[in-house]
């Protein structure tokens, strides 16, 4: 018996119960399925190649057509449990002995038992927060409060820089080089850049070490922020290697810890990089076993506008904030969750597009973009496709709230104080459009009760949705 894991099953924790061979398989069909963004299929075979060699002869790698090709070639293996419906399908038609999930710090058994049929993050992440002990003195969290977030919601600072040193960089090597020169005649999206994430275990901790020295201080204030020259701000991309399975969740978040207790780092900053993985990254994974498998099709709106060529191709936009984080996008593959959620996804919903070709867009599209980190997060959080099952509300905002956490705004051909004529902003006409295009389903929301009845105070709607229809 051998160990097949996967290429997102790459950390030593997915080992340390086993002494045996290790399976590893490169399949040629996953990578022409779909159009993925080329930094992404780079770091999947680079970090697929890199385990193998520091396996050496323990390792059995296989590059195969299939991985049902692979399989045939190795003989008898047991799994760790997949991070995909397709791939758990796949193993269980094989009749493969399936192992317990590895990576996360909540059981799925913790995660039934606690839902009580309707899952709420903050309660999640509480019981999270007081069963690992993390960010505790006792039986109460540190500092008195669970959430730091009304803290963590600055616009970036005048003069647009945040004065924190650049992120730590990968050296590419021979492997990179090798895997580079593999994909030359393989489809995908996106620019062929040096790499920027870690593929192996000893990179993914000297990208946590810097950024635990030298930029956690600096990202709650400015987690929501966005600067046009600044694509990083002070964030962790981390989420590639822990979404790798190069690092464990708790690790990460007990050295994170450590930072606040020696006095290296604020409260708030700590709370807010600890509540995106040990709630929000946790509660994703969950919810993608929890919710049902038609989840995928939910469409609340009856949104179904197939994505524009442009966005496909990771093109451009006359709206500075998209063109900017399209760009990032294309020349990247990474975007941090604000320019996700409220370029991206606003963009997205006040103009109908499809919500499950949008899910498959930002699985192809984000380097550290799985199945079950993006359907959750598009049809619900970001899409709220499902009327209610992840947000409590649409979320989606006129150009006000752009303007207010980015710099993009000024160089942009359109206002956002203008709703209506050649001038109005996109997301200022596309927020009131999307307000009166849905107004019966959402009027049952009390939380969009105050923006509906702005909506019915409007004398010019017929002017906004004319300028909102530009841009569809």
């Amino acid at each position: 018996m051998r160990r097949w894991l996967f290429a997102d099953q790459l950390g030593d924790h997915f080992l340390d119960d086993w002494d045996g061979e290790v399976v590893l398989i490169e399949s040629r069909a996953v990578l022409r399925r779909r159009r993925y963004h080329r930094a992404k299929a780079a770091l999947v075979l680079s970090g697929l190649r890199h385990r193998a060699a520091e396996l050496g002869d323990r390792v059995v790698f296989v590059q195969a057509e299939t991985y049902g090709e692979g399989l045939r070639q190795v003989g008898p293996v047991h799994v760790v449990h997949p991070t995909s419906r397709a791939a758990m399908d796949f193993v269980s038609g094989l009749g493969l002995e399936v192992l317990p999930a590895r990576g996360f710090e909540t059981t799925s058994a913790e995660f039934e038992a606690w839902t009580g049929g309707r899952p709420l993050l903050e309660r999640f992440y509480r019981g999270a927060r007081q069963r690992t002990g993390v960010l505790m003195d006792g039986a109460e969290p540190v500092g008195g409060r669970w959430n730091y977030d009304a803290e963590n919601r600055e616009p970036p600072p005048r003069g647009g820089a945040l004065g924190v040193v650049e992120p730590w960089w990968p050296v590419e090597d021979e492997i990179d080089a090798q895997v580079r020169s593999d994909l030359a005649g393989v489809a995908t999206v996106g620019e062929d850049g040096p790499r920027r994430f870690a593929v192996t275990r000893a990179e993914a901790q000297a990208a946590l070490a810097h950024f635990l020295a030298r930029r956690l201080p600096a990202f709650g204030r400015w987690e929501d922020a966005m600067l046009r020259a600044d694509a990083w701000m002070s964030h962790s991309l981390l989420s590639v290697p822990l979404n790798l399975g190069l690092l464990d969740p708790l690790d990460v978040v007990r050295a994170a810890e450590a930072e606040y207790r020696a006095g290296r780092a604020p409260l708030a900053a700590v709370e807010g990089f600890v509540r995106q993985i040990l709630g929000w990254r946790e509660y994703m994974w969950h919810l993608y076993w929890w919710l049902p498998a038609d989840y995928r099709s939910r469409n609340l709106f009856g949104a179904g506008r197939a994505l524009p060529g442009w966005w496909l191709e990771l093109g451009g936009s006359p709206a500075r904030c998209v063109d900017v984080t399209m760009q990032q996008v294309r020349e990247t593959g990474w975007a941090h969750h604000i320019q996700r959620l409220m370029v991206l996804g606003s963009w997205a919903l006040q103009r109908g597009y499809d919500p499950a070709e949008l899910t498959d867009w930002f699985h192809r599209a984000f380097v550290d973009g799985y199945d079950w980190v993006m359907l959750a997060n598009v049809v619900g959080m970001s899409q709220y496709a499902d009327g209610g099952v992840v947000a409590t509300k649409p979320y989606t905002s006129g150009g006000a709230y752009i303007k207010r956490m980015s710099d993009y705004c000024g160089e942009c051909a359109f206002s956002p104080g203008v709703r209506t004529g050649e001038r109005a902003c996109p997301f200022t006409s596309g927020y009131w459009d999307f307000l009166a295009r849905h107004e019966v389903l959402l009027a049952g929301n009390h939380r969009m009760k105050q923006p509906l009845a702005g909506l019915r105070r409007l004398g010019d709607l017929d002017g906004v949705r004319e300028a909102a229809g530009r841009f569809v």
